[in-house]
This record gives structure tokens, sequence and C-alpha cells, in this order.
């Protein structure tokens, strides 16, 4: 490998990626520059997410995690069941089928649903029994069910019964077990497996060395990161842009840790940037930055870089070139591209820093950006706004909206 090579594979990717939204457009009859966005009356003192107040009744559990994928949205309710919507063109929904939803719907019967996480056109999810499920586009392995065959419905990975949590992105998946090992499979063309240079492409699980101690693991295009229960951070995979935060444009096969702190305590990757929270409440994120997503300075970030200088930051998300996070304050803050509307500032300017979303200050820190974002309140209920072409905001059209607007869930 070298950094041409991978050079041409990302351009190869974001062409891909047009491909699909055009393939989308064909198929429903619209043409993406027909999409339009939505501010309520956010220009006229205030949308019902300003002002806080419900746009409908509320449903009968509320949301405990919700994940966005590029086209798609999933959550899970506090009493275990999975709903999706959005984009089901490889059965990334789950339903069964390969229908696009506005709306959502019900996956399976199951209410021991935990945790869900959406890749590009895939999605996994751990029930509380332990057990990890993943559907949707298999081309590289992703779903690690020891195939390469598309799945509309949730297919167990395995048969381990200890598994913690889950990241998958668009090519490749890595999960966190009980015991503190770490496991990824699907493609590895840019080392994001972490298990050296080959194999080229895993089906199913390969363990991540021999550690006990990791805590959370995040997976962005080629890159993967993760957090070990002393507060370490490490990446590995491509650096084409410094999204490994270990000063190199380049890669590294096997975890290396980034810098020597020890006081990190969660880390997300998008597409080619990271970004992470450390115990103190402060802020850092790397790699691209050309729509801001790195939050400060001037082109890529090879190092991480502290955003601001608040010391109140909760949690992070960063997907595509869109960075979100929560402080302890309750407030939302979202920066970087805009395209779509996801920064959710009733604009589609892009930001170099972290913009507040309205005035509220009720956000749980239950979120997730992409080209679209998602977030959820203390009361349960789940607010969605940006990219909406094929109804991943849930709302029961396919019509964009730069501030957010509350989804209402099937009681």
């Amino acid at each position: 490998m070298n950094e041409h090579q991978e050079g041409r594979l990302r351009t190869r990717w974001r062409r891909a990626a047009r491909t699909v939204v055009a393939a989308a457009a064909a198929a429903v009859g619209v043409t993406v520059l027909a999409v339009g966005f939505t501010a309520g009356a956010a220009t006229a003192g205030g949308s019902s997410a300003d002002r806080g107040t419900s746009s409908a009744s509320l449903a009968a559990a509320s949301v405990s995690q919700v994940a966005t994928g590029d086209l798609h949205t999933c959550v899970v309710r506090t009493d275990g069941t999975l709903w999706c919507w959005g984009n089901n063109f490889n059965g990334q929904l789950g339903d069964g089928t390969t229908t696009s939803r506005t709306s959502p719907v019900r996956i399976g019967t199951a209410t021991t649903w935990a945790r869900v996480d959406a890749g590009r056109t895939n999605t996994c999810a751990v029930r509380t029994d332990g057990t990890l499920w993943c559907w949707g586009a298999n081309n590289n392995g992703q779903l690690g069910d020891g195939t390469t065959t598309t799945r509309n419905s949730p297919v167990q990975v395995g048969t381990a019964t200890t598994w913690a949590s889950v990241s998958t992105s668009n090519n490749h998946t890595c999960a966190v077990r009980t015991a503190g090992t770490l496991w990824c499979w699907g493609l590895n063309g840019h080392t994001q497996l972490g298990v050296g240079t080959t194999p080229l492409m895993s089906t199913t699980p390969l363990q991540v060395g021999t550690a006990t101690t990791w805590a959370s693991v995040t997976t962005g295009y080629a890159h993967t990161c993760a957090v070990r229960t002393d507060g370490t951070l490490w990446c590995w995979g491509s650096s084409s842009d410094g999204q490994l935060g270990l000063g190199i444009l380049s890669f590294k096969s096997t975890p290396t840790q980034v810098g020597t702190a020890n006081t990190w305590s969660g880390v997300t990757a998008g597409y080619v940037h990271t970004c992470a929270v450390r115990t103190d409440g402060t802020l850092w994120c790397w790699g691209e930055n050309g729509y801001g997503q790195v939050g400060g300075g001037s082109g890529f970030q090879t190092t991480p870089l502290q955003v601001g200088t608040a010391t109140t930051w909760a949690r992070v998300d960063a997907s595509i070139d869109t960075s979100c996070a929560a402080r302890t304050n309750g407030t939302l803050w979202c920066w970087g591209r805009n395209t779509y509307g996801q920064v959710g500032d009733g604009s589609t300017t892009h930001r170099p820093a972290p913009t507040q979303v309205g005035t509220v200050t009720t956000w749980t820190g239950g979120l997730s950006a992409s080209y679209h974002t998602c977030a959820t309140r203390t009361d349960g209920t789940l607010w969605c706004w940006g990219d909406n072409f094929l109804g991943q905001l849930g709302d029961g059209t396919t019509t964009g909206r730069t501030t957010p607007a509350q989804v209402t869930l099937p009681a």
C-alpha cells in the first residue's frame, strides 16, 4: 500500500457514493438537486425545537439510543424494541425487505435490543443476552457471518454471548466483548482491522492483539480507534489526512497509542477525521478539516487539536464530515459540513467551529451525526434534521430540515 493508491481508493469511494445517491434518485423519480429544506419557524422566532415543545404526542416508550447511517436511522427504545427507517436498498433496515421507509418500522419482535450502530449501508446491534447481530450490505464481509451475502434481516455473528458494544462503518466492523477483548472484520485494505496487512478481508471476527482492557471502539471509513480501561487512546488503519492523530500521513497496521495521555473517556471516528473527549471535559479533534469538522485550525490536523477552551464537553459523535457534541449543561453543538442542514442551525453554511443547535438545554448526549443528525432529550423524545432524501428523518416525508424536528414513534 502507498499513499497514491490510498488516495485513488478514497476517490473511487466518493464516486461510488455519488452513484448510489444518483441511482436512488432515479428509483424514486426525483433529482438530488430538487431536495428542499424546511427550517420551520426558525427564521421567525424559533421552531418547536427551540421552544422546547413537542410537535406530536409522546410515544409509549422513549428512545434510549440512536444511530445514523449515510441514509438511514435506527433507534433502540427503553422497552428493548428496535426501529429503523430511511434507505433500505441493501436491506440495512432489517425488516426483511428492500423497501425504503419514511417512517419508523419495527424490526422483528424481540424486546431485548441493547445497542445499535449504523454504517453506510449496513447495521449491527447487540442484545441484552450478549449476542451480536448484523444486516445490510456485506460485499466485504462486514456483517461477520462468514459470507459476503447481503442480508435484509438480522443474522447472528457467530455464537458468542459476550458482546458488549459494536461499531460499523462503510466496509468494516469492530466490537468489544465483556472480557475486554477487541474483534474486527470486513475489509482490511487500509489495515483498519488492526491485525496487520493480511488478510485483505475477513468475513468472521478476528481478535485484535491479546489485550483484555479494551473499553470502547469506533470505526471510520478506513481507520479505527479505541479507548482502553486505563484511559489510553489507540488508533490504526489509514492516516491519509492525519485521522490517526499520530503525526503521520501514512498508516499503522496495528493499534498505536495516540500521545501519552491516559485521560481519554470516549472517541468517535468520522469519514477521515476523529474526535475524542477527555475526563477533564475538554474536546479534541484531528484529521481532515476541509469543512471545518475538526473545529479549529487550518487544513488537516495530524495530532489532536483542542476544540476551544470549554471543559464541559460530555460526548461527541463524528461521521462523514460533520461533528456534534453535547455539554454537561444539556446544550448541543455541531460543526463542519452543513450541505444538508445537518449542523441544525437553520442554515446550510459550513461551520468551522462548534455552533449551538437552538437554545434547548435538555439534550442528553444520545446523538449521532451523518448527512443527517439525530439526538435525544431528557424526556426520551427523538429529534432529527439534515438530509431526508430517502426518509431518514422519519417524519413521513422526504423533505430536508435545517433545524430539529421531533420523530413520532408508534406506540
